[in-house]
């Protein structure tokens, strides 16, 4: 499965890289462009950017054209013949990129508003920042966008 480094234009893109379960790690701008396609080559990772100067670094960049998030993803999918999967069963962390791990109810009970401590049966915590995750009406929202991304890259 690739990995891929999103540069300071490509946030969005890096956080929906990770819903889809890819580790998608982003560089703000606090990093040049150097230090960008240094840390894609040294960890062997995918360097998308909308930049075309960044692009033409190389070795392993896309020039990403498309400008909303939804065709971007098409964009990059179709691009590199993959195939996701339109669930959050692998996702990452939509922070800072970490494993989600699945925990006890018990486990996060402080960490998440009352009534998610009375509602929600199933919890995921990040073992990188420690953020919690657990479904909610949001999600509903990120199953169908992925769906509808998914759904596109089927022949016409």
């Amino acid at each position: 499965m690739p990995r891929f480094v999103c540069d300071a234009m490509l946030g969005s893109m890096a956080r929906w890289l990770r819903f889809f379960g890819f580790d998608a790690e982003y560089c703000g701008p606090e990093f040049d462009d150097r230090e960008v396609a240094e840390r894609a080559r040294s960890s062997d990772r995918w360097l998308l950017t909308r930049d075309r100067e960044l692009a033409s670094i190389g070795p392993r960049t896309m020039l990403v054209r498309s400008e909303d998030v939804d065709d971007q993803l098409v964009e990059i999918f179709r691009r590199l013949g993959l195939r996701p999967e339109a669930d959050l069963t692998a996702s990452r962390c939509g922070e800072c990129n970490g494993v989600l791990a699945a925990v006890e109810p018990e486990e996060v009970r402080e960490l998440v508003p009352p009534y998610v401590q009375k509602t929600a049966v199933r919890f995921r915590r990040c073992t990188g920042c420690a953020r919690v995750y657990w479904p909610g009406t949001h999600t509903l929202k990120i199953l169908d966008t992925m769906a509808a991304v998914v759904a596109r890259l089927d022949p016409p």
